[in-house]
C-alpha cells in the first residue's frame, strides 16, 4: 500500500506544479492573439499534452524514488530543479509576455531535463525513457517560443 501511495504522490507533484503554474500564468488568451508559426498546435492541445507528460514524469520519478541506487538523491534533485524551471516558464511567457527571457529560461530547463534523463538512465532505463516525450515536447516548445519571440 505504501508503494501505491508513493506512486500517487509522485504523480500529483508534477500535476500540482503544472496546475499552480497555469493558475499564476493567467488565461491562455494571449496564445490566441499573438503571431505564431504555421505549425503551432491549437490552444486546447496544450493541457492534454501536459497532463500526459506530468503523469509520465511522476511515474518516472516514482521509479527513481523507489530504487535502491545511491545516486537517486542527486537524480531527484535534478528532477526538482527542472520542475522549478517548468513552473516558472509559463508564468514568464503567458503572464509577463517575456518571450525572449522565457526562451532562454526554457533552454536552461531543457539542459536540466537532459541532465535528469542521463541521471535517471544510470539508475533505471525505463524511468529515463518515460522522460523522452517531455524532452521532445520542450524542444518543440522552444522552437515555438523562439518563433513567437521573432514574430512579435
Amino acid at each position: 500500500m505504501k508503494n501505491k501511495s508513493n506512486l500517487i504522490i509522485s504523480i500529483l507533484i508534477p500535476v500540482a506544479v503544472g496546475t499552480v503554474s497555469a493558475f499564476f500564468s493567467g488565461s491562455m488568451s494571449l496564445y490566441s492573439t499573438i503571431n505564431k508559426p504555421k505549425i503551432s498546435p491549437p490552444g486546447f492541445i496544450f493541457p492534454i499534452v501536459w497532463i500526459i507528460l506530468y503523469i509520465l514524469m511522476g511515474i518516472s520519478a516514482f521509479i527513481i524514488y523507489e530504487s535502491h541506487s545511491p545516486d537517486k538523491r542527486n537524480a531527484l534533485k535534478t528532477y526538482a530543479i527542472q520542475l522549478f524551471f517548468n513552473f516558472w516558464w509559463s508564468i514568464l511567457f503567458f503572464r509577463f509576455s517575456l518571450f525572449l527571457f522565457a526562451f532562454l529560461w526554457l533552454l536552461a530547463m531543457i539542459f536540466f531535463i537532459i541532465a535528469m534523463i542521463y541521471q535517471f538512465y544510470q539508475i533505471n532505463r525505463l524511468s529515463a525513457y518515460l522522460q523522452i516525450p517531455y524532452l521532445l515536447w520542450c524542444l518543440f516548445a522552444a522552437y515555438l517560443n523562439f518563433m513567437i519571440y521573432r514574430l512579435n
